[in-house]
């Protein structure tokens, strides 16, 4: 059973991610260590207790469409009184609707333990604060005093509503149509898929977010408006009123995350009300509503993140655990009687440690993420900057750690051997659900694309190349620690650093020379590339932090063990990025 590693995550954001340093400039108010601290175990507590153990009952019964109306697993909606309980939806909600205004670094922080928990359940608060977020960001006043203290407390939920049977990444062609009413408000017609936790029994309403095009709009995602469309119409007492004319039509049959009810939505189609079409509210300004999604979907993009990250540490646990009890054989130098735990074997021991490195330095990419999200928020002085470096580690933060996410769980399934590929172990269920977030919120190919053609430039590349400078001193100060072993590592840093900066400025110069093809068909590689140079780097940047306290030795030689068995493969993947344009053209022809 998975247990929140709470002392590493408190660690990993304290040392490694920036907390401790913003802590002690003042600029997260009057947050201290000790209330980090409380968050964190009481969120590993809920994720131990309360979610973990519900987990193989989501997975087996799935969530299911009974007489029109989703039934959730057994014990999801008492789980989920607990969670609203809890008051955990709120930690970086605003104050004024009943938040708590905590750092996004601490939200991200529990919401990776909830999700090692069950990811299947905890896509539907994610949802709800992504929605929490685009309103309050671009809500009228009436919007935010309906709807969110009700989001907020997670009485209410939240969903996304972007992608049509033929309109996936390309939202430009979407077809669900708004018609404006005389009195403000608008009737929504269409059909939107893969709607996470699009109807359920867990809330008393659920609120949706929907894109949709106004009959004179602009063609292309110029032309896209945004919808706030709620389940259930809401009275001025703020009372729950009318049904709304929605319905899930059915639910999706999904390779994982079964207890998680993924619906196909159906907007105005005249089942409920007295008049067709969905009665919704225009959230910012219309044919701008791609911009008000983004600021939801950069929330979920950093969450989803989360999930892989999520997985990734659940199943080294979990992997971890049957290694030690299983026996097989008789490891080198074994010298006890029978076999040996296959924990022994130089080949299990190098797959863990993989799981392991790889874990930890995606929840490193990603809390360094949230943490320039908050510095742009609370640093006013270097708020550009922030904003930048946030933007810059987005996509790398989705993109590896969900590639993580799959690649870890399925080491943990060869770990288990044939067990493994047995569903009572339980191994095989975090790749299934790991398999989803490399597509989630723009697959990782687009997110490599929005890394290379706009994220390098910014400032003209002067914010990837300020990050680069920042890995050096990393490197630089791992070498003067004058440990055993640590200068050697320093050493594979730099040389790995300075392979990234020239894949980098390659790429910079093809996007300048207007060479975008060239560009981008090294672009996923890249991106990968970045991950695992951040993953050394930050594992170092733990070591040595511990070091200067004493008892260092563990993440040493995980950081060391990374040094030599993770980043032999940049080198490998500059070249991809250099050279690999001219043979996928060579190569295309082969597809035809």
């Amino acid at each position: 059973m998975y247990k929140a590693p709470v002392e590493e995550i408190a660690f990993t954001l304290k040392h490694v991610a920036g907390l401790g340093s913003a802590i002690e400039a003042g600029l997260l108010g009057d947050l201290g260590e000790d209330l980090v601290d409380a968050i964190l175990h009481e969120a590993g507590r809920f994720a131990t207790d309360e979610v973990a153990p519900l987990a193989e009952t989501g997975d087996r019964q799935g969530s299911r469409l009974v007489d029109g109306k989703v039934v959730t697993p057994d014990g999801w909606r008492d789980l989920y009184q607990k969670w609203i309980a809890g008051g955990w939806n709120g930690l970086t909600a605003p104050e004024g609707f009943g938040g708590q205004g905590l750092p996004h670094m601490l939200n991200v922080a529990a919401l990776e333990m909830w999700n090692s928990g069950s990811m299947a359940f905890a896509l539907c608060p994610t949802l709800t604060m992504g929605a929490i977020e685009a309103i309050n960001s671009h809500g009228s006043g009436d919007l935010k005093n309906t709807y969110l203290s009700k989001l907020v407390s997670g009485e209410w939920t939240g969903t996304m509503n972007l992608t049509e049977p033929h309109a996936g990444s390309d939202l430009g062609v979407l077809k669900t149509r708004a018609e404006r009413r005389d009195d403000g408000s608008y009737r929504i017609f269409g059909q939107k898929i893969f709607i996470t936790w699009g109807e359920h029994d867990a809330a008393d309403n659920i609120v949706h977010l929907v894109l949709a095009r106004l009959p004179d709009a602009p063609a292309g995602t110029r032309g896209i408006s945004l919808f706030l469309v709620p389940k259930f119409l809401v009275n001025p007492d703020g009372s729950l009123g009318a049904r709304n004319d929605l319905f899930a039509h059915s639910l999706e049959h999904k390779l994982g995350i079964h207890g998680s009810p993924t619906c196909t939505m159906i907007y105005g189609d005249g089942r409920f009300g007295s008049e067709k079409g969905a009665i919704g509210w225009l959230v910012g300004e219309e044919n701008k509503g791609l911009a008000c999604m983004f600021t939801m979907m950069n929330n979920a993009r950093l969450a989803v993140g989360m999930q892989g990250v999520a997985v990734a540490e659940a199943a080294t646990q979990k992997a971890t655990a049957y290694a030690k009890e299983r026996t097989q054989g008789r490891a080198p130098g074994w010298t006890g009687g029978g076999m040996s735990p296959i924990i022994e074997h130089p080949d299990v021991i190098r797959t863990l440690l993989t799981m392991k490195a790889l874990t930890q330095g995606a929840r490193a990419i990603s809390y360094a993420c949230a943490h320039a999200i908050d510095m742009s928020h609370r640093a006013s002085d270097r708020k550009q900057h922030w904003q930048e470096r946030a933007a810059l580690l987005t996509p790398i933060a989705k993109s590896f750690s969900t590639d993580v996410g799959v690649d870890v769980a399925s080491l943990g399934i060869q770990v288990h051997g044939g067990m493994g590929f047995i569903e009572e172990t339980g191994a095989a269920r975090y790749l299934r659900d790991a398999r989803i977030a490399p597509i989630y919120e723009g697959t990782n190919g687009i997110q490599a694309i929005d890394l290379v053609t706009r994220k390098l430039t910014l400032s003209n590349g002067e914010q990837v190349h300020a990050f680069l400078a920042e890995l050096k001193q990393i490197a630089d100060e791992v070498r003067h620690t004058n440990l055993d072993g640590f200068s050697a590592t320093a050493n594979r840093l730099d040389a790995a650093i300075t392979d990234l900066g020239e894949a980098t400025d390659w790429l910079l110069a093809q996007v300048r020379e207007g060479k975008v093809a060239e560009a981008l068909a090294g672009a996923t590689p890249y991106q990968r590339m970045f991950g695992l140079v951040l993953t050394g780097c930050y594992l170092a940047k733990g070591g040595f932090a511990q070091a200067l306290d004493g008892g260092a030795e563990g993440r040493i030689a995980l950081c060391r063990f990374a040094a030599e068995n993770l980043l032999s493969e940049v080198t490998a993947l500059k070249d991809r990025v250099i050279n690999g344009a001219a043979s996928l053209a060579a190569a295309k022809a082969i597809l035809a």
